[in-house]
């Protein structure tokens, strides 16, 4: 019989032994065969991976370089042209449940390359279009659908490579973003000059086929020859008929990839993704604007883009020394509270940019919110695997993308619409202060009160009756227990 098809990111990852059969999950290493070698290879891999973030998560943020030259192109406002980024986005977070099927068929090396080829193409296919709805399909749906299934994987298998070390990697991989910001805006802006944005489009395309060679150096872990006394696993049944068969398909696959059972029993898991969902709504679109809003005010667009390099620059630094302190042992379990604390200093951060667009100001203002912004980006996945289990991190972060997907769509087009409206652009950066600080608040008092509730739960627990107290009494006269051979008590 054919072996059964892995359910999940994590399944497909596991091993097997040389009779095909599961040796398990190879991030929990009370199994027999756990491989994770918290280094060797895995450094290879924590490389590819913070490549393919530099390529993926970073690459929406610097298209507002070529926003003045699409709405001449397009004659569009900015409301329809911040669709591209926002669409670019929304689909890199929204492909999850997707990105899982294909993992679970094909593994994670081979849809990270996938989603390499399908951004490369998507890109290149949006410098021949000829309208902004075109460019929202090539630019936006399949440029971000391949950025997806690029990034998750590489995420979740840097989390079977690292255990012991995980918060360091998660912190060292998260700078790929920051490496995205601080490189890919030197590099659009020369790109601009030289070739245009449909040029720039065309070899950015190309740059984009990088993540294929990423892709290729993660292998899986290699399994410990272990025996299991598991019956191997008979061929899958699946339903039959018609439609009724695609929807039983549809419901068990929506099962497997999408925690939302986690989502009604885990409380906190609730608490955290609806305040990651609500954060995002403001979090990214000063990045989409910063740029705009600078050439606005007459400032060069070369000098415009050196802020986003800049901030990135900040981010390269700060997040490895991070990433080494929030591994201490004080920290476990305080995560989340350092997490809120950086999420409100970001936000507040972006009232700096309402005092006027000149360099100087702009410059505090990309200091200021790229040191916040290395700490929330560090801790965010680790914040998640504190949350849940790492064998339901797979289906958890598929959830949570699909959560963000929401608000990151609609944020950038709402805020192109106060731009075209009031033709200010500060008032962007203002609601984005305010929504991203009340998201912080939120996830710092309802964690709190988590956290209360379970202490005083604990104490009630332990201050219950069920065990009386053995109290000695002076009064007691001491005897000795017979044993074999003493048969007499004094």
């Amino acid at each position: 019989m054919a072996p059964q098809q892995p359910s999940s990111i994590e399944e497909q990852c596991e091993p097997e032994s040389e009779e095909g059969e599961k040796l398990g999950p190879p991030s929990d290493p009370k199994h027999p065969a756990y491989n994770a070698p918290d280094g060797g290879w895995g450094w290879v891999v924590l490389f590819a991976t913070i490549i393919v973030l530099a390529l993926t998560l970073a690459f929406p943020s610097f298209i507002g370089i070529f926003y003045v030259d699409l709405q001449t192109e397009f004659k569009a406002s900015n409301s329809e042209t911040s669709w591209v980024p926002s669409i670019m986005t929304a689909a890199l977070h929204a492909g999850g449940p997707l990105c899982s099927v294909l993992v679970e068929r094909f593994g994670c090396r081979a849809t990270v390359m996938f989603g390499g080829v399908l951004s490369g193409l998507g890109m290149a296919a949006s410098s021949f279009s000829q309208s902004i709805v075109e460019l929202y399909i090539t630019a936006g749906v399949i440029t971000g659908l391949g950025f997806c299934f690029s990034f998750q994987p590489a995420v979740t298998i840097l989390g079977h490579y690292f255990v012991r070390r995980r918060p360091f990697a998660n912190a060292m991989s998260s700078t790929g973003t920051a490496l995205g910001l601080s490189t890919l805006p030197f590099l659009g802006d020369y790109l601009h000059k030289e070739l245009g944005w449909r040029g720039s489009f065309l070899v950015l395309g190309a740059v984009l086929l990088n993540c294929c060679v990423c892709g290729a150096v993660m292998r899986p872990l290699k399994p410990r020859k272990a025996k299991s006394n598991t019956p191997k696993a008979t061929k899958e049944e699946r339903p039959k008929g018609g439609f009724l068969g695609i929807f039983k398909n549809l419901t068990s696959s929506l099962r497997r990839h999408m925690a939302f059972d986690l989502f009604c029993s885990n409380l906190r898991f609730r608490v955290f993704s609806l305040g990651i969902t609500w954060m995002m709504l403001g979090f990214v679109v000063p990045l989409i604007y910063l740029v705009p809003y600078a050439t606005s005010d007459g400032m060069d667009p070369s000098r415009a883009a050196l802020l986003l390099s800049i901030l990135g620059f900040v981010n390269i630094i700060v997040r490895p020394p991070i990433g080494v302190l929030f591994s201490l042992s004080w920290f476990k379990g305080r995560h989340i509270y350092v997490f809120s604390i950086a999420l409100l200093l970001n936000g507040l951060s972006n009232n700096i940019c309402c005092i006027n667009a000149s360099f100087p100001v702009l410059l505090m203002y990309v200091l200021t919110y790229g040191i916040t912004m290395s700490v929330v980006g560090s801790l965010m996945f680790t914040v998640l695997m504190d949350t849940v289990e790492m064998s339901r991190f797979p289906s958890a972060l598929g959830l949570l993308s699909i959560m963000e997907s929401v608000t990151l769509l609609i944020g950038p087009p709402l805020a192109g619409v106060l731009v075209d409206r009031t033709g200010v652009f500060t008032y962007v950066f203002l609601v984005c202060s305010i929504s991203v600080t009340l998201s912080a608040l939120f996830l710092m008092v309802s964690f709190y009160w988590l956290d209360r509730r379970d202490r005083l739960q604990k104490e009630k627990a332990s201050g219950s009756p069920a065990k009386p107290a053995v109290t000695l009494s002076t009064d007691c006269q001491y005897s000795t227990v017979p044993t074999n051979g003493d048969k007499t008590n004094t």
